[in-house]
């Protein structure tokens, strides 16, 4: 990324998160009494803990460490209480001119309102983030069932295990890397597929606990393929792609390989590897040069964008990841707005999408608006006449 686009880029990010953070300091300092005679204890709290997170994504480009780790996750939390606290205490707002213009709220009573619309959004924040959290713990297995109308030398069925969004680092860490390959080992895919986004960021907390190593898939016969996501280049992709790599997980990087019985996997560099990396992926078409059309062709593309490209140039099957379906309700209504499909299936002509919400999570260990999921994705093929 150029420089200045870097700079414009944190300088829209921290703004919001200033404003936001301004926003809800100041609900809570006109509607508590307390705050009000506590103010600098008060302001110490709400500032230790509006720029946990901050601080731990600096220290851990600099130096990653346990302390790094913890403040990533309680930054973690606090980022999903501030958007929860922002979100009702704006509702608070409106409902608040609507009951005045009612005449039910007045001068005598809008104090207790205040109150209590505060004492409301710490609770309702609360009940989301912990019932989120909980959620996020139990990744569920969802089931596609696919026909490629395509003979697969002699191969009827596939069973492929498509994992999306780890985001190893600081929050995700050794007992979900266990916790995952327990269950691939169960699922016994014959191919498994990562979707990008492996690491979360900087690789500094995944080498430190070497997290990859506690990834095992010894039953899949057909091998582990793996392709970048945008966060492979966030944390710098001359360090993350090589520790990928050096787990026996082959990463396609804007390349085509036939992984037997004529199956083609093409895997895409993310699109932002221009941005991060100055490296521009190939255009699709070039791609599909190396491919056999009469054969099935799958893609992997971290991110679900430009579906009709894939339809045009005669994909069988997409997977795709990134949206993590929005994570935190509501979110999950804005990937809908963003992405023609932000989660699940579609298909367009002959081609075959399926994005998913991803195994992992980026900020906060909250899934409030979605699953923690694995693809497990049967493929029947054409039997050759």
């Amino acid at each position: 990324m150029k420089n200045y686009q870097m700079i414009v880029f944190f300088t829209v990010v921290l703004t919001i998160y200033s404003l936001a953070n301004t926003y809800i300091y100041l609900k809570g300092y006109h509607s508590i009494a307390a705050f009000r005679t506590f103010k600098p204890l008060y302001l110490l709290i709400f500032i230790l803990l509006a720029s946990t997170f901050i601080a731990g994504k600096i220290l851990e480009v600099n130096h990653s460490s346990v302390v790094s780790d913890i403040l990533n996750i309680i930054g973690g939390f606090w980022m999903a209480f501030m958007l929860y606290g922002f979100l009702f205490l704006f509702l608070s707002e409106i409902i608040s001119v609507i009951l005045r213009l009612a005449g039910v709220i007045n001068t005598g009573n809008i104090v207790s309102f205040k109150k209590w619309a505060y004492l409301f959004t710490i609770s309702a924040s609360f009940i989301l983030i912990t019932g989120g959290f909980i959620n996020a713990l139990i990744p569920k297995v969802r089931n596609y069932e696919i026909s490629i109308d395509k003979p697969a030398d002699g191969l009827r069925e596939l069973k492929v295990a498509a994992v999306s969004d780890i985001h190893l680092g600081s929050i995700i860490r050794r007992r979900s890397m266990i916790k995952l390959s327990g269950i691939l080992d169960t699922i016994s895919p014959d191919l498994v597929l990562l979707l990008g986004d492996i690491v979360d960021g900087e690789i500094g907390p995944v080498i430190r606990g070497d997290l990859l190593k506690h990834f095992t898939c010894p039953r899949c016969r057909y091998g582990l393929y793996a392709i970048t996501g945008n966060h492979e280049y966030i944390g710098g992709a001359a360090k993350t792609i090589p520790y990928i790599e050096g787990k026996g997980i082959r990463i396609l990087k804007d390349e085509v390989v036939e992984i037997g019985n004529g199956i083609q996997l093409i895997g895409r560099l993310d699109r932002d590897s221009k941005m991060f990396h100055g490296t521009e992926r190939k255009p699709l078409s070039v791609l599909m040069q190396s491919t056999d059309l009469s054969k099935p062709a799958i893609l992997l593309d971290h991110q679900p964008v430009n579906l009709a490209e894939s339809e045009k140039n005669g994909i069988d099957l997409q997977l795709s990841g990134h949206t993590h379906n929005g994570q935190m309700w509501p979110l999950n209504y804005v990937t809908r707005r963003i992405f023609e499909l932000s989660y699940g299936y579609m298909k367009k002509g002959n081609t075959q999408f399926i994005v998913s919400s991803g195994f992992g999570l980026w900020g906060p260990r909250v899934r409030s608006g979605s699953r923690s999921e694995i693809l497990v994705i049967n493929i029947r093929f054409r039997e050759k006449p």
